[in-house]
């Protein structure tokens, strides 16, 4: 059992942190562009892959990741553990009070632009990959964690 749960949140790491890097490098690359069909494209998804590849592994990296917790003395008596549910909150806080807004914000004005991007869309993009980019190094740090399960 113990080893399907650390494949479950291996798996969930995977999908999870690639996911956020893959996706925020192809939607700042497609974002630095003025073709209005491609930052459709793209944000939409990244709005799509957010949902089903990021969603996924946050909840196979909280799952399998909290009942491996318990084998090892649980959360408390871990720092690392400590500090690596304390990035994952913190990244998860960047997600839903800045990123998630600013991709719906963003696919609304592309839905109504007609041939160019607005400069609206392209200033929110700035603030997305500023946002973005700190949303993601703060969860690297406890992969380390995890292997040398120090702090």
């Amino acid at each position: 059992m113990q080893t399907t749960l650390k494949t479950l949140h291996l798996l969930g790491a995977f999908l999870f942190i690639g996911n956020i890097i893959v996706s925020g490098v192809w939607k700042a690359v497609a974002d630095r562009g003025d073709d209005l069909a491609v930052a459709r494209f793209a944000t939409r998804l990244v709005n799509l892959t957010d949902v089903v590849f990021t969603g996924l592994g946050a909840l196979l990296l909280l799952a399998a990741g909290h009942a491996l917790a318990g084998r090892h003395g649980g959360i408390i008596a871990n720092p690392w553990m400590v500090w690596s549910y304390a990035a994952f909150a913190l990244s998860g806080l960047v997600w839903v009070a800045v990123l998630v807004p600013i991709q719906i914000r963003q696919a609304r004005l592309l839905r109504s632009a007609h041939n160019t991007i607005p400069n609206e869309y392209k200033r929110l993009a700035r603030l997305w990959s500023v946002a973005g980019i700190f949303a993601t190094v703060v969860t690297l740090p406890p992969i380390y964690w995890m292997v040398a399960r120090a702090v």
